[in-house]
């Protein structure tokens, strides 16, 4: 078991590195499962060992033997919650990838930063989702319409310069709306 410990602790960090780099959940929950491993084995020893240690103290103190001769149970415990606790933080992950759910807050800085860029009358709506390592940015701006096509195509691309600063790898999709109002609407 102890070697098993060595090997998932090093199979474990060697994949969440990975994992990082290159935005794989599917990696990411791999080395979630060995590292599961890891605390679940060690677990399993504490009370192996907790259990040998009762039969130490029978003789001389009955009361914790008895306490000491119960520690597997209570590790079988200990590891069904690690267990719980990791599908639960897995399941929950896997739900948002599964759902295309946006980092939080992405949307809210997207649109305070379109709505600094001089031409921006209002912004109309911000959808934003993720898929695995990709972003992906559809973001409708109304513009006054004493704007020339020039300028508002202008304003179109400064928004997706401001959107890739907040997601620098983002797939982005401007959508101008002209209007006749020339002041800024929340």
């Amino acid at each position: 078991m102890g070697i098993s410990i060595i090997v998932d602790i090093t199979r474990s960090r060697a994949l969440m590195k990975t994992a990082k780099k290159y935005s794989s959940q599917a990696l990411e929950a791999d080395a979630l499962h060995f590292s599961t491993d890891v605390w679940s084995s060690s677990v399993v020893i504490l009370g192996l060992i907790m259990v040998y240690v009762s039969r130490l103290f029978i003789s001389s103190s009955p009361t914790l033997a008895s306490w000491l001769s119960r520690a597997d149970a209570i590790a079988a415990l200990g590891v069904s919650a690690i267990v719980l606790l990791v599908s639960y933080r897995l399941g929950s992950k896997t739900i948002g990838v599964l759902l295309d759910t946006a980092p939080k807050g992405i949307a809210r800085q997207i649109k305070e930063a379109a709505m600094r860029l001089p031409g921006v009358s209002a912004v109309q709506r911000v959808r934003v989702r993720q898929s695995g390592a990709a972003t992906f940015v559809d973001i409708t701006l109304e513009v006054p319409n004493t704007k020339s096509f020039e300028e508002s195509h202008e304003i179109a691309q400064q928004a997706e310069v401001a959107i890739r600063n907040i997601a620098p790898a983002c797939d982005v999709i401007v959508h101008l709306n002209l209007s006749a109002q020339t002041t800024r609407a929340c």
